[in-house]
């Protein structure tokens, strides 16, 4: 279940686009349906007991997913939207719930008064963050499956604003992966037809917010999707600039382990493979990647263990953990390498003294 927000100006205007043809009234208070003269006259009659208030139209979607059709009755609708509405302290006031009937997912469309049966204001203040919370508790309640997703919504049937908005989504979603800063999410977008500029606080160079605009329409990076808001894909580059490093880190950590593994491997055992077999394994060796090739492993019989299954890479790790892990081991056994080496000199060494004797 999730729960739109929309702005309205006029009770004529969203009244008459609530109660389309296709279309169910599923509950009303303090307004005389069907006609819609009446309705909106009623909720205009209303506003006069506050005209300090200066929009008085409340709008509110709620959309299901395809997945609760069956069981979404025009009862348990008008029950969740009715819980809604009180959770959301919609209360004491006019409203108008209508059952939409022209899309593949349920949904209904809320309009209510925010003049209050006795002259009070119904808060919209934080009423997209009590919206979201009120959806989450309902949709537990009531063991809902997730609405459609923004993958989900057939963009064939979308108008315009939403329609660009949407293109402006798809291309951010699928540009954002290959990007690691914001000149290469513009530059990307650019070659798209989406420009990009900031918002800044006040007359200072300090950017607080991100727009994009697209076929004469202009929105904000939380508008389009909460995830693209200023605040959250700058997190995103900062994540993917230090993984950047931290995956160079790595690469160097691995590479100077691999040489510090050879270096060992050579001063205990020999050129194993003679110097012409570094780019294929055989039977002693195993090929770690193209840039590196095949890497000599101990003989069997050797004192230091390291097995090709050692170094293979483990269900559910990841690339990282990977070398992370291999550079560790390696290092460890070029050290034990390093040692069994030094002991070896000792010994030959303590052999020719004894023979000097």
């Amino acid at each position: 279940m999730i729960g739109k927000i929309i702005a309205g100006s006029s009770f004529a205007g969203t009244v008459g686009y609530v109660m389309k043809e296709q279309s169910r009234i599923l509950a009303a208070e303090g307004i005389t349906p069907p006609d819609v003269r009446d309705i909106v006259q009623d909720f205009k009659d209303q506003t006069l007991l506050n005209p300090r208030l200066r929009n008085a139209v409340g709008h509110i979607s709620l959309s299901f997913s395809p997945k609760d059709g069956v069981r979404m009755t025009d009862a348990l609708m008008r029950d969740i939207a009715t819980e809604y509405m009180q959770r959301m302290g919609i209360t004491d006031t006019q409203y108008l719930q209508v059952r939409h009937l022209d899309q593949p997912h349920p949904h209904c469309h809320l309009v209510y008064n925010r003049v209050g049966n006795n002259g009070q204001t119904i808060s919209d203040k934080n009423v997209k963050i009590r919206n979201a919370k009120v959806c989450r508790a309902l949709t537990e309640k009531y063991e809902l499956h997730l609405a459609p997703s923004k993958e989900s919504v057939r963009r064939e049937r979308l108008r315009e604003p939403d329609k660009t908005k949407y293109e402006i989504y798809d291309a951010i979603k699928t540009s954002l992966p290959k990007c690691g800063s914001w000149s290469d999410l513009e530059l990307r977008l650019k070659e798209r037809g989406i420009a990009m500029r900031y918002k800044y606080c006040g007359s200072t160079s300090q950017k607080q917010g991100v727009l994009f605009s697209k076929n004469g329409f202009e929105f904000s990076g939380s508008k389009i999707d909460r995830q693209f808001s200023y605040s959250k894909l700058s997190r995103h580059f900062a994540q993917a600039q230090q993984q950047t490093r931290y995956r160079a880190t790595l690469a160097r950590g691995f590479h100077a382990a691999i040489g510090n593994y050879r270096s060992a491997c050579i001063d205990l055992f020999g050129d194993m493979d003679g110097g012409g077999n570094k780019g294929q394994a055989d039977a002693g060796s195993i090929n770690v990647g193209d840039n590196i090739g095949a890497l000599p492993l101990p003989p069997d019989d050797s004192s230091v263990g390291l097995s090709a299954a050692q170094l293979q890479r483990k269900p559910g790790e990841s690339p990282e953990e990977h070398i992370a892990r291999i550079t560790a081991l390696l290092n460890n056994v070029a050290e034990a390498m390093a040692i069994a080496a030094m002991e070896r000199k000792r010994r030959l060494r303590e052999r020719k003294t004894k023979m000097k004797l």
